[in-house]
Order: structure tokens, then C-alpha cells, then sequence
């Protein structure tokens, strides 16, 4: 275990590999959503829109974990747990066009909504667990 993302197990968060996000909800129940994901090197890098229930459960707790498993063999996987170290509107509209051109080969994101307001949150891995069989 480590709180770094390794090397060999970058290539699960650039993707196009959807990861499963948990947070948690203000009950204390957890909420597990697929998203879309991007790595800058140290951080984990989601995408959302502003006053939606991932936006509402970070902003109130920043405590999360992805999961990546690797599309190709479900043997593969990393879980990284970690905080959400950083929230901003600055870049995220052009961090989801490039979201949406690497997953869906799209760009810009097809499903942006009125009035809609992108939101990207860096996720500082505080513990990372790697398998592979």
C-alpha cells in the first residue's frame, strides 16, 4: 500500500477506463456513481456539475474513493482513497470536452445543460491498493 498511484497502474485513470466514485451522503450512506476520470501525475481528476449530488456529498465531505478496474481483465484494479484537495469551475468546462473527446470521441460534451456549471475536483490519494492476477 502506498498513497502514490503507481506506473503500471496509471494507464486505469487516462482512460477511456470508467471508474466508480464513492462519497458519501449526508445520511452517512454512500453513494457509488461511474464517472469519467483523468490522472495529472498525483492527482485523480472527476468532473461534475455544479449543485448535483457527487458536487453536494464532496463539497460536505471530502473523503472518497475511486475504483478502477481494467476493462480488459477484471483482475486488474486500484482502489485509491483519498481527499478531494481541490474544487474548481476554472478549466473544468475544457476538462470534460477533453473527458468527452477521449471517452466518447465527442468534444465538446454533447450533454451540457442550460445554465449548467462544470466543476473539476482534484483528488489527493492518501492510500492506494493495486491487484493483478
Amino acid at each position: 500500500m502506498s498513497n502514490e498511484i503507481p506506473e503500471a497502474y496509471a494507464d486505469l485513470l487516462t482512460g477511456p477506463v470508467y471508474v466508480q466514485l464513492a462519497s458519501h451522503m449526508a445520511d452517512g450512506s454512500i453513494q457509488v456513481h461511474p464517472v469519467w476520470c483523468g490522472y495529472d501525475g498525483t492527482h485523480v481528476l472527476v468532473n461534475s456539475a455544479k449543485g448535483r449530488i457527487k458536487d453536494r456529498n464532496m463539497r460536505a465531505n471530502p473523503n472518497v474513493t475511486v475504483l478502477a478496474v481494467d476493462p480488459e481483465n477484471p483482475y486488474r484494479w486500484m482502489e485509491v482513497r483519498g481527499k478531494v484537495a481541490g474544487i474548481s469551475e476554472a478549466g473544468a468546462d475544457e476538462h470534460i470536452d477533453r473527458l468527452s473527446e477521449q471517452y466518447i470521441q465527442q468534444s465538446p460534451y454533447p450533454w451540457r445543460e442550460d445554465g449548467e456549471v462544470r466543476v473539476m475536483y482534484r483528488i489527493e490519494p492518501e492510500r492506494v491498493v493495486v491487484f493483478s492476477a
